[in-house]
């Protein structure tokens, strides 16, 4: 929307028009989310935070001055509301964040009551509207799981200086007035950020892998994997991942690293003591992704489980974040029990 078709949209919502106001702010909407979640590294969270942010622009309007831009102004008040929500929650984790990977399965892993769990998020909606491929592959790189999990070990101020600077295109100085501080100080936050985000996340981000994978190896690896654990087939499971593959499971602790460990793990829970599975394909912070459902005696039916998140290195899985949790699905689309149509 230009400024000249938000003039007159501005001035009915200043006058009370709340309709108007709704029709400014829902093309900015999805990117507002996608930011706050960044922020929070949960869905829900940010869902939350939006809402908050968009009363609190309101009703706050009439102290909107046109000097920046509306979606500049959007982001001030979320960035804001989202800071709030940091300083009193903290951050949020992975099983890797809190200790060493375990070399056996441990039976009877039980989640913490005191840790706040980092979340899938449903890219779906990125891809949304007129943006270029370009733009939509920036999108999707900027919820990947290892830059959204890196960006929970910065400090809120830092955090949000660098997704406003090299996510969403502002400048060191508009940062400054958006955040209330200098823009010395936003040049220092992004200088410490850079340097801790660049030793957690990978040089090569999953997009890059992505768009040299191709499409049909990678529907092939997916529904391998599915296949193996309905059918409890370790040595298919095996030749899926990389040597140094990862699994964790939040909310439980524990996690595994290394091809022994992993099988170790995958035979003696998933793939025997479980159950029966079933799985629908699907895509979470940009990433190949499937939903896992589990058989349920009481429902005699299978249950939605948890979203399994699959980091890929060349034609292999290299890392599996299954988010446990029925709350995970219905953000993502998913249905909250597996049916077979037909």
């Amino acid at each position: 929307m230009s400024e000249d078709d938000e003039e007159p949209g501005l001035a009915r919502a200043r006058a009370g028009d709340d309709a108007a106001f709704a029709r400014l702010v829902e093309p900015l909407r999805r990117e507002l989310h996608a930011h706050c979640y960044r922020m929070l590294g949960s869905t829900h969270d940010a869902e939350d935070a939006l809402q908050d942010a968009l009363v609190r622009a309101w009703r706050g309007l009439a102290r909107f001055e046109g000097r920046s831009s509306l979606r500049a102004w959007l982001y001030t008040v979320a960035t804001n509301t989202c800071l709030d929500l940091v300083a009193r929650r903290g951050k949020r984790a992975l099983p890797v964040d809190l200790g060493p990977s375990s070399v056996r399965a441990v039976v009877g892993d039980a989640p913490p009551a005191d840790v706040a769990w980092l979340g899938p998020y449903p890219d779906t909606g990125l891809a949304a509207g007129p943006a270029s491929p370009d733009a939509r592959y920036e999108q999707r790189e900027a919820v990947e799981l290892a830059f959204v999990a890196a960006l929970q070990h910065l400090p809120g101020n830092q955090r949000a200086a660098l997704l406003l600077f090299e996510v969403l295109g502002f400048s060191a100085a508009e940062i400054a007035e958006m955040m209330k501080t200098s823009t010395a100080s936003v040049n220092s936050a992004l200088q410490r950020a850079r340097r801790i985000v660049a030793e957690r996340v990978p040089p090569r981000s999953q997009q890059q892998t992505l768009r040299e994978l191709d499409d049909e190896r990678l529907r092939a690896v997916v529904a391998g994997y599915s296949a193996a654990l309905e059918r409890g087939d370790a040595d298919a499971l095996v030749a899926l991942l990389t040597e140094d593959v990862t699994w964790s499971m939040p909310p439980l602790p524990h996690w595994y690293r290394g091809i022994d460990a992993v099988t170790d793990f995958a035979v003696a829970i998933p793939l025997t003591s479980c159950g029966s599975w079933r799985h629908l394909p699907t895509s979470a912070n940009g990433q190949p992704a499937v939903g896992s459902y589990l058989w349920n005696d009481d429902a005699r039916a299978h249950l939605s489980w948890s979203i399994d998140v699959l980091t890929m290195r060349d034609e292999r899985i290299s890392e599996i974040t299954s988010f446990i949790g029925a709350e995970h699905f219905a953000p993502l689309g998913l249905p909250a029990a597996f049916t077979v149509s037909g």
